[in-house]
């Protein structure tokens, strides 16, 4: 999908008018010679016409290029329904999208002062620079929506030999569906049965961190019997462990049904991707998703140094 490129503005004072320059010039702190440019996510702010005109017609008046402080007015994608981790990519740079919207100053900002409101708290968004480059008016950008790159892998020997239904790895599968088309977000999720085996699970897991994928999530082999060697294949492998969702887990629903404590499941970081493991079992996989997923996305945010909060 095409961004074409209506103004580019700056303004030497944050909370200010920015006013339409011929060109502007972006680098690793954003737009050059404008007051929001530093070592920080909101680099580059981004606001689309279709947002001003919706505006412009509650207002009553037309609304001038930059006059909301937005370094690109954009045209062709409404900017609003974007999302954090999305690019735009063009002949000369890329960006990064890293927030929609922020919070309004109110009357102690010179722009709600002169205008009477703001929409860019609402529908503007805010960028970082991946690639250095020129923009100018008339130049067009490629939105490219990022895809979230997810890999279940059920450990089993009985369902790896097809004598037994594999069902706790669809159904993850299916959960991390059902989740995300509610955001919306685009994933890909890729399914992969092996036998409960240490050497065959390491090389899945760094070839999937190798290409970069976002999140592996396993299940089976985090009990105590003698195949059971998901955790100790895991562990060694992480970076940092994130302890405090797996011991959650296993509190939560150990406290009404003890077994529950027996699972030795860990989460952690690889590399830039996310793994879990989980217990073998259709029951346990619904319990530890329905926890994971409240902080799955907050998580991949994080890995990429985006401050949600």
């Amino acid at each position: 999908m095409e961004v074409k490129i209506l103004s580019v503005n700056i303004s030497e004072k944050k909370g200010t008018v920015k006013k339409p320059v011929e060109e502007i010039t972006l680098n690793h702190l954003g737009v050059m010679e404008d007051a929001h440019a530093g070592h920080w996510h909101r680099q580059v702010s981004l606001l689309g016409k279709e947002s001003v005109d919706r505006f412009s017609k509650q207002a009553g008046r037309a609304i001038a290029f930059g006059e909301f402080a937005e370094n690109i007015t954009s045209e062709g994608v409404e900017l609003v329904k974007t999302s954090p981790l999305d690019r735009f990519v063009g002949e000369n740079v890329e960006l990064e999208v890293t927030q929609i919207g922020k919070k309004c100053h109110g009357t102690s900002c010179a722009i709600f002062r002169e205008v009477g409101n703001c929409v860019m708290p609402k529908e503007g968004i805010f960028a970082r620079v991946i690639r250095q480059g020129s923009l100018k008016p008339g130049d067009t950008l490629t939105y490219k929506p990022r895809i979230f790159r997810f890999h279940v892998v059920t450990l089993s020997d009985r369902a790896s030999k097809g004598h037994y239904e594999d069902r706790s790895g669809p159904r993850i599968v299916g959960l991390l569906e059902d989740y995300f088309s509610t955001l919306p977000r685009n994933i890909e999720v890729t399914h992969t049965i092996i036998p409960d085996d240490a050497s065959s699970l390491s090389v899945l897991i760094e070839k999937s961190t190798y290409e970069e994928e976002d999140v592996i999530i396993t299940t089976g082999g985090t009990g105590i019997g003698p195949r059971d060697v998901t955790v100790e294949t895991v562990q060694p492998m992480l970076d940092k462990e994130i302890p405090g969702i797996m011991e959650m887990i296993r509190v939560k629903y150990g406290a009404e049904k003890p077994n529950s404590l027996l699972s030795r499941g860990v989460a952690g970081l690889i590399g830039d991707t996310l793994i879990y493991t989980l217990p073998g079992s259709v029951k346990a996989v619904n319990e530890y998703m329905e926890e994971i997923l409240k902080t799955l996305e907050h998580l991949i945010y994080m890995r990429h140094g985006l401050d949600m909060h």
